[in-house]
C-alpha cells in the first residue's frame, strides 16, 4: 500500500503515525525515500496537528540542495514506502464472518476420548512451567546496553555550541548516561557536537532521543548516529 494522498488528512495521519517512532522514512539517515515523501507533500504540514511530520519536513528541507545525491532509488514514488498492504484489512465488514467460520470448524462435536489424559498432561505442564518460573525469578539477567556516538549538527557557524551541548545534556532518561564529547569541524567554519552515550536497549529508543534533541530548533538542525556497539 505505502503512502498515498499525502496532501489529505488521511494520508498525513498515516505518515504522522509512521514518523512518531522514526527520524526518517527509512533507516537512520536521509534517503530517496524521504525525498519521495517530501515531494508528495504540497505544503508544510500543520505543526500542531502533525507534529512529527512537521519536524521531519523541516529537517528534510535542509537537504534540498542535496536531494539528487542522497542514496536510494530516485525513480520510486512515496507509495513504495510505509505500511505494507498486508497489514491493512481491505474489507473489515467480512472479517468477523471469517472468524466465525473458523470457530465453527474448530468445534469438536463428539468430545475427546482422552479428556482425562489431557487434563493430567495439562497439570504436569503447568507444574513444570511453575518450577521454571521460580528458577528464572531467582536469576537476575544483566541489562543489554549499547554505546553510541551521536552527531548533532547546528544550523550555521553562528549557533552557540555551548548552549547546544548544555541543552542536549539536560535530557534525562531512565537508562541513559551521557559521556565525553568534542566539537568536530564540518566546513565553512561550522562545527558539530559529537557526543558519546550509553543506553539500556530495553529502556531507551534512539529515535525518540533524537527527536527530543531536535526539539531544540533554535540550535539543532539534525542528528545522526555515527557509531553504535553492543556492550
Amino acid at each position: 500500500m505505502g503512502f498515498t494522498n499525502l496532501d489529505s488528512d488521511a494520508g498525513l495521519t498515516v505518515l504522522e503515525n509512521w514518523l512518531s517512532t522514526r527520524s526518517y522514512v527509512v533507516g537512520h539517515n536521509p534517503t530517496q525515500a524521504d525525498v519521495a515523501c517530501f515531494k508528495g507533500l504540497k505544503c508544510s504540514p500543520n505543526r500542531t496537528k502533525y507534529a512529527h511530520v512537521y519536524r521531519w519536513h523541516k529537517h528534510i528541507t535542509s537537504y534540498g540542495s542535496e536531494f539528487s545525491a542522497l542514496p536510494g532509488d530516485a525513480t520510486k514514488g512515496c507509495s513504495a514506502y510505509g505500511p505494507e498492504a498486508s497489514k491493512v484489512t481491505l474489507n473489515p465488514a467480512k472479517a468477523p464472518a471469517a472468524e466465525e467460520d473458523e470457530d465453527d470448524e474448530d468445534v469438536d462435536l463428539f468430545g475427546s476420548d482422552d479428556e482425562e489424559e489431557d487434563a493430567e498432561a495439562e497439570k504436569e505442564k503447568e507444574r513444570r512451567l511453575e518450577e521454571y518460573r521460580k528458577k528464572k525469578a531467582g536469576k537476575t539477567k544483566p541489562a543489554a546496553k549499547s554505546i553510541v556516538t551521536l552527531q548533532v549538527k547546528p544550523w550555521d557557524d553562528e549557533t552557540d555550541m555551548k548552549e547546544l551541548e548544555v541543552n542536549v545534556r539536560k535530557i534525562e532518561l531512565d537508562g541513559l548516561v551521557w559521556g565525553a564529547s568534542k566539537m568536530v569541524p564540518v566546513g565553512f567554519g561550522i562545527k558539530m557536537l559529537q557526543i558519546n552515550l550509553v543506553i539500556e536497549d530495553d529502556k531507551v529508543s534512539l529515535d525518540m532521543l533524537q527527536e527530543k534533541i531536535e526539539e531544540d530548533e533554535d540550535h539543532v538542525q539534525s542528528t545522526d548516529i555515527a557509531a553504535m556497539q553492543k556492550l
